[in-house]
C-alpha cells in the first residue's frame, strides 16, 4: 500500500510538472529570438541621452554695441514616432515584426491589432497635416518636410543595422572608421549580405531607442504670436507634437558692415571637420556655423559653445549632466555708428551724387592703438536675408557685394604710393630733398609716363613753383619727379620698402585667445583669417604666400618707373594703403593691425607689431610737410578740397594724397589727420570708376574725418548753431 501511494504521489507530481516544463522548452527554445530582442531593447535603453542647445556667442563693437546676437522663434516640432507611420517602409516592418511575434507566440490576433493601430495613427497624423495648412503650407509641402525628415532617419538606422550586423572589415579598412563610411556603401553591402528585403526590414526595425528617434524635428515656423497661441490650441493634447524655441540669428545693424562681420548658415563638410574630436561641439542637425569670410568664420570657435548632456540608465535615473558651455562673446575694434555714418555718406547720391551707386571702398585707423575703426565696402547687403538672397548676391550681381574689397581687392595705387617712393629715394641715397627734378610743359620720351597736368592742361610744375623738389613733388603730385625717382632705385631695394610698410602681405588679425579647453577639441588645421589680397609688388605674379623679402619674384628695372605713380603691375588694399599713412603718422612705427578688442597682447605672437623702420626724422618731416601741403597749401591736390572745410578750427590738421589711375580707372584719397591731444586716424578711400582723386574721393575723405570728428575720435566738434 506504501509503495503504490509513492507511486501515485510520483504520478501526480510528474503531472503537474509538465506544464511548467514544457513552458520552460518554449521560452527557451520556441521562442528564444522573440525574448532576445525584448532583452537587446532593454540593453538599448541604458546610456540613453539627451543633448542639450548651446547658444552662440555675441558679436560686439568697441562700445558694446551689439552688432549679432540671437534671438528666439517659436517653431512647430514633430516627433519620429509619430510621423513615421507616413513611411511605408516603417509601416512594412512593423507588420513583419508582428506577424513573426504572433507566429512564436501563436497569437493571430497580435497581427490584426497591430493593422488597426497603424491605421489609427495614419488617420491621426493625417488630421495633424491638415491643421499644419493653417499655418500657410499647402499639404503637400508639409508631406514632403515629413518624408525628408523619416528619410534621414530611416537612413541613419539602416547605417546602423549594417553596423551591428558583422559589416565587411574591407569596407571599415579602407575608410579608417566606420562612421566614415558613406551610406550608399554601407547599403550596398547590406544589402549583399542580406539579399532578402523582409530581413533587411526586420534588422532595421531592431533598431530602436536611438536619440534622433525620441527628439522632435522641425515641421514649420510659427512666424506671429498669433501663429504660436493657435498652435498652442491645435497641438496641446496630440503626444510627440511640442512648440520649442530657437535661436535665430539676428544682426541689429542689418547691412552695415556686412563684409566685415559675416553670417551663420548651414555647416558645410568642411565645417564639420572643425570639431570632429569633440562628439558634444560636432554640428547636428539644425545647427549654424560662420559662413566664409567674416568674424562669424574666424572666431567660430570661440562664438560656438559646447552643447550640454544628460544621460539617463535603464531606469531613467539620471546618471551624468554635462553643463552646457555657452558661447564666448568676441569684441570688435569696429565704431559701427562710424562705419554706418560713412556708409551712408558714401551712398547718399544727394551728397554724392556721381559716384553713389559705383563701388567704394574705405579704411579708417586709430593711429595709435593700430585699430581698424570703420572697414568699409560697399555696395553692401542685408545680413538678415542673406541666406535667402545668396545666389543672386553671389553670383548675378556684377559687382560683388559680398566680397569685401577694402582688404580683398587690390588696385593700383596710383599717386598714393608716391610718399612711399619718396621715403625709399631719400633712404637709399638716391635723393636729397631739395633735389629738383624738372618737370616742363612737354610731352615725356616715348616709354615714360607724362605729368598729369601735362595731359590735361599742356603745363608742367617748373610753372607752378621755382623748385620742383621732394614736398612740392608731393604737393603737385609730379609724375616726372617720381617715375624719374623709381628709375634710380634699385629694384630689390624698391621691393624692399613696399614690403616693409605691408605691401603683398596679408594681415593677420588674431582673434580672441582660444581657452585651452577649445583648442583641445579643435581640429582646424587651418588658420582663419578674412579673406584678403596680397596685391603685387613684382614684375611677375606668385600665387605663394609671401612671408619675407626673398620669396618675391623679381621687379624688372623697365617697371620701376611705372611703380613710381603706382601704376604698371603694382596692386594693393585699401586696407594697406591706410596702414602704410598709419606708419608714416607714427614716423616710421609698424603696428599690426588690431580687429578684436580682448585678442590680448599681439607683441607677444606677431614679431611685426611694433617695428621700427629705421626712417631718418628728417626724412619723415620732409614727408609730412609736402603730405600737408597738398590739402593746405595752393597748388596742393586736394587743396580747393580742403580749403572751406572747419577741420582746422576743429583742432584737426590733415596729411593727404590724392591718387587717380587708369586701366582701370579709379580715383584716390589716403592720409592720416591729427588733433592737438595726440589722437590721430589714417584713412583711405577708392572710387571704383572715378577719374579723378581730387575730385572723386578727396571729398569723401574730407567728410569722413569730419564723421570721425562727430564720433569722438579726434578733434573737438563745433557746437551746432541754430
Amino acid at each position: 500500500m506504501y509503495i503504490k501511494r509513492i507511486k501515485i504521489f510520483v504520478f501526480i507530481s510528474t503531472l503537474l510538472l509538465i506544464p511548467p516544463l514544457l513552458r520552460l522548452i518554449q521560452i527557451q527554445v520556441l521562442e528564444h529570438s522573440f525574448y532576445m530582442e525584448q532583452i537587446e531593447e532593454l540593453k538599448l535603453q541604458q546610456g540613453v541621452s539627451r543633448q542639450l542647445r548651446t547658444l552662440r556667442g555675441k558679436i560686439l563693437d568697441r562700445k558694446g554695441r551689439v552688432l549679432a546676437t540671437n534671438e528666439p522663434q517659436f517653431q512647430l516640432h514633430i516627433n519620429y514616432n509619430l510621423c513615421c507611420i507616413f513611411d511605408e517602409r516603417v509601416q512594412r516592418a512593423k507588420l513583419l515584426m508582428a506577424e513573426k511575434r504572433s507566429v512564436l507566440a501563436k497569437e493571430k490576433p497580435s497581427l490584426t491589432k497591430v493593422r488597426k493601430e497603424l491605421q489609427a495613427k495614419l488617420e491621426e497624423l493625417s488630421r495633424i497635416i491638415d491643421k499644419c495648412t493653417y499655418f500657410g503650407l499647402e499639404r503637400t509641402d508639409v508631406e514632403q518636410r515629413i518624408a525628408r525628415i523619416n528619410d534621414k532617419i530611416w537612413n541613419l538606422r539602416t547605417f546602423l543595422a549594417w553596423r551591428r550586423n558583422n559589416p565587411d572589415q574591407k569596407i571599415i579598412a579602407k575608410y579608417g572608421r566606420v562612421s566614415n563610411v558613406p551610406l550608399s556603401v554601407a547599403i550596398e553591402d547590406f544589402e549583399k549580405k542580406f539579399p532578402n528585403v523582409e530581413q533587411r526590414l526586420l534588422l532595421i526595425e531592431k533598431i530602436q531607442k536611438i536619440p534622433e528617434m525620441n527628439r522632435g524635428w522641425r515641421l514649420l515656423e510659427l512666424k506671429t504670436d498669433a501663429d504660436v497661441f493657435d498652435a498652442q490650441l491645435e497641438f496641446m493634447d496630440v503626444e510627440g507634437m511640442e512648440i520649442l524655441p530657437k535661436e535665430s540669428r539676428l544682426y541689429p545693424y542689418g547691412s552695415v558692415a556686412a563684409q566685415t562681420i559675416g553670417w551663420v548658415g548651414p555647416p558645410q563638410e568642411r565645417d564639420k571637420k572643425l570639431f570632429a574630436n569633440d562628439r558634444l561641439s560636432q554640428y547636428i542637425s539644425d545647427e549654424v556655423c560662420g559662413r566664409e569670410d567674416g568674424v562669424e568664420y574666424i572666431c567660430e570657435t570661440i562664438l560656438r559653445g559646447r552643447r550640454g548632456e544628460e544621460i539617463w540608465d535603464i531606469d531613467r535615473e539620471l546618471v551624468n549632466r554635462t553643463e552646457t558651455q555657452f558661447g564666448r562673446d568676441v569684441t570688435t575694434t569696429l565704431d559701427i555708428e562710424l562705419q554706418k555714418s560713412i556708409e551712408d555718406r558714401l551712398t547718399d547720391c544727394l551728397l554724392n551724387p556721381k559716384n553713389c551707386r559705383a563701388p567704394i571702398a574705405a579704411v579708417v585707423i586709430d593711429v595709435n592703438t593700430s585699430d581698424i575703426l570703420a572697414l568699409v565696402s560697399t555696395p553692401t547687403y542685408e545680413l538678415n536675408n542673406i541666406r535667402r538672397n545668396y545666389s543672386t548676391l553671389a553670383f548675378k550681381d556684377a559687382n560683388e557685394p559680398l566680397r569685401n574689397r577694402a582688404i580683398n581687392k587690390a588696385y593700383p595705387p596710383g599717386s598714393v604710393v608716391k610718399p612711399l617712393i619718396l621715403i625709399a629715394g631719400l633712404q637709399s641715397g638716391k635723393i636729397t630733398a631739395g633735389e629738383s627734378i624738372s618737370c616742363l610743359a612737354q610731352k615725356a620720351p616715348r616709354g615714360w609716363p607724362n605729368c598729369l597736368i601735362f595731359t590735361r592742361f599742356r603745363s608742367g610744375h617748373d610753372y607752378k613753383w621755382q623748385n620742383n623738389n621732394a614736398r612740392n613733388a608731393i604737393r603737385g603730385s609730379c609724375n616726372i619727379y617720381f617715375s624719374r625717382l623709381a628709375d634710380r632705385i634699385d629694384p630689390p631695394v624698391l621691393q624692399l620698402w613696399l614690403f616693409k610698410f605691408g605691401y603683398a602681405q596679408k594681415f593677420p588679425f588674431e582673434p580672441p585667445h582660444l581657452e585651452s579647453s577649445i583648442e583641445n577639441r579643435t581640429s582646424d588645421i587651418e588658420n582663419r583669417n578674412l579673406r584678403q589680397d596680397a596685391g603685387i609688388i613684382s614684375s611677375t605674379v606668385t600665387r605663394k604666400t609671401i612671408s619675407s623679402i626673398d620669396q618675391l619674384p623679381p621687379l624688372y628695372k623697365g617697371e620701376r618707373r611705372y611703380f613710381g605713380i603706382g601704376q604698371g603691375n603694382l596692386r594693393v588694399t585699401p586696407l594697406q594703403v591706410a596702414n602704410a599713412m598709419a606708419i608714416i603718422a607714427r614716423k616710421g612705427t609698424y603696428k599690426s593691425l588690431r580687429l578684436f578688442l580682448d585678442s590680448g597682447p599681439s607683441s607677444n605672437k606677431n614679431p611685426k607689431s611694433n617695428v621700427n623702420l629705421n626712417i631718418s626724422p628728417q626724412t619723415i618731416a620732409i614727408v609730412h610737410d609736402g603730405m600737408s601741403a597738398v590739402v593746405n597749401e595752393l597748388g596742393g591736390t586736394a587743396y580747393n578740397t580742403f580749403t572751406q572745410s572747419t577741420l582746422i578750427q576743429q583742432g584737426v590738421k590733415v596729411y593727404g594724397k590724392t591718387g587717380s589711375t587708369e586701366s582701370p580707372e579709379n580715383a584716390w584719397f589716403a592720409g592720416f589727420a591729427t588733433d592737438n591731444a595726440g589722437r590721430s586716424i589714417a584713412i583711405a578711400v577708392l572710387v571704383e570708376g572715378g577719374q579723378s582723386g581730387s575730385q572723386d574721393a578727396a571729398p569723401l575723405g574730407r567728410d569722413i574725418i569730419q564723421l570721425c570728428i562727430e564720433t569722438e575720435h579726434i578733434g573737438t566738434p563745433q557746437p551746432i548753431t541754430e
